[in-house]
């Protein structure tokens, strides 16, 4: 039997705009908008107002939690829902209404909400004005919403983050093309990277200064980097694959700092984003209690085949390989299955982030309609596929707990089969699948093996 550790977090996470729908929404997110501009980007051509309809089914989709055993569920509060007004800060009285009773649902029935502030959702108006994160006044607009969140929700709402992932708008909208705004721009990319940082920071000083009885912390996607060989020039691929897209984000949140090799590399490209002193005090005195992880697939690189002629995106210090000898999801994209990394993270946080108390905020196995097949005889949908990998990746997590790592809970990726950006509902990682033409929740065996770990707070091989 593997146990956890005693009041250990059990649950599932997804975001405001990937459940809720724009039912009564006052503004429009970057999502909603680029969806109009461009359907056909999107798998499907499904767009964000086709999904679980969270606004007008949160009880039922409750007492769906209480039956599989959540002890706690992170969602997102939506910046577009909740602020009427972005300037002066007046809220939208039906948000508040809404999100009040979400909240008050989940606590009745025993769920702890892990509430996070930014899931990938600007305000249209905001990206189209100002920029979005490309500027600092938009840095402090997200400071008051934060504000009206925590005067709002603080008194029960005792978990906060300031932000998911917060490298992937860097990623999908200033390098990559696979988030608004579509722009390709280095320069651009480090000083949104640079002003999400302060955003949070700022967020979790004033969280510090309000004097709530709660938490805060920051939720990041990690995701190894392991190199082909262990050559010189292999190794240090890795170093900087690891540099760009773990430590970015990892040190200044926290640890308070930049990394020096970042400095000196975006120094020497011409990259290096405006800052003040009174900035980068507020960074380094921002202090989380805790960090969410999310983990999905490893990273393999190797080195640099032919250099870049000048720097567009990280890859100018590597290049990706794929490992001979991996195991492959042949339902994601042949990804690769490595659930060795998880215990890998969560050394990383214990020997080089003090340890800090942590939770794997996200985990996902992704299956397809066709792999997961249709409801069979006893009412299910058979995905067994997914309950052996996740086994697998929960015994590595359970070794690094042991071995002191300070990993409070499992938040799996998702609830429901949610609407995910440019994908739609390509892939499928729910408890329960969702029916797109009837709005129906079907649970998967997967929920029932998970109701019953929930339960026993551990699980046999």
């Amino acid at each position: 039997m593997y146990k956890f550790p005693e009041g250990f977090f059990w649950g599932a996470a997804t975001s405001g705009v990937q459940s809720e729908g724009s039912k009564n929404q006052v503004n429009k997110s970057i999502w909603n908008y680029w969806f109009e501009k461009e359907p056909k980007r999107f798998s499907g051509e499904i767009g964000p107002d086709v999904v679980c309809d969270t606004y007008n089914k949160f009880k039922e989709d409750v007492a769906l939690m209480k039956e599989i055993n959540f002890n706690s569920f992170r969602t997102s509060i939506q910046w577009a829902r909740l602020i009427k007004d972005f300037e002066t800060g007046e809220v939208c009285e039906d948000a508040v209404r809404f999100y009040n009773e979400y909240i008050d649902e989940l606590l009745k029935n025993g769920v702890e909400p892990i509430i996070n502030l930014y899931h990938f959702d600007m305000p249209s108006e905001l990206q189209e004005k100002f920029g979005g994160f490309e500027s600092k006044k938009v840095v402090n607009l997200f400071v008051l919403f934060a504000q009206k969140a925590f005067e709002l929700f603080g008194d029960r709402v005792k978990y906060w983050t300031t932000f998911n992932e917060p490298i992937v708008p860097v990623e999908g909208g200033y390098l990559y093309d696979f988030h608004y705004p579509n722009k390709k721009d280095p320069k651009l990319a480090t000083q949104v990277a640079y002003n999400i940082i302060l955003a949070h920071a700022k967020t979790v000083n004033l969280y510090k200064n309000m004097k709530i009885s709660g938490e805060i912390g920051v939720i990041l996607n990690l995701t190894p980097s392991y190199s082909r060989s262990n050559s010189e020039e292999d190794l240090k691929a890795a170093y900087m694959a690891d540099l760009f897209f773990n430590r970015s984000f990892l040190d200044p949140m926290l640890k308070g700092e930049f990394p020096k090799d970042l400095c000196e590399i975006l120094k020497e490209h011409n990259l290096t984003p405006e800052t003040t002193k009174e900035e980068l005090k507020e960074i380094e005195k921002a202090k989380v209690d805790f960090l969410g992880v999310n983990y999905y697939v490893p990273r393999r690189v190797k080195a640099k085949e032919k250099k870049d002629e000048k720097f567009n995106n990280p890859e100018y210090y590597f290049d990706y390989y794929i490992n001979p000898d991996g195991r492959f999801n042949p339902y994601r994209d042949n990804n690769e299955i490595y659930p060795v990394a998880l215990y890998d993270i969560a050394k990383n946080v214990q020997e080089n982030y003090g340890n800090i108390p942590w939770y794997l905020a996200e985990i996902g196995i992704a299956m397809d309609l066709n792999s997961e097949g249709d409801v069979k005889e006893d009412g299910l949908i058979d995905d067994t596929f997914r309950t052996d990998l996740m086994k697998e990746h929960f015994i590595q997590l359970h070794r690094a707990i042991e071995e002191g790592s300070n990993c409070f809970g499992v938040h799996q990726w998702t609830f429901i089969d949610c609407w995910s950006w440019l994908n739609s509902f390509k892939r499928r990682y729910g408890f329960y699948r969702l029916d797109l033409e009837t709005g129906k929740r079907i649970k998967k065996k997967h929920g029932v093996w998970f109701a019953q770990l929930a339960k026993d707070n551990g699980f046999e091989k």
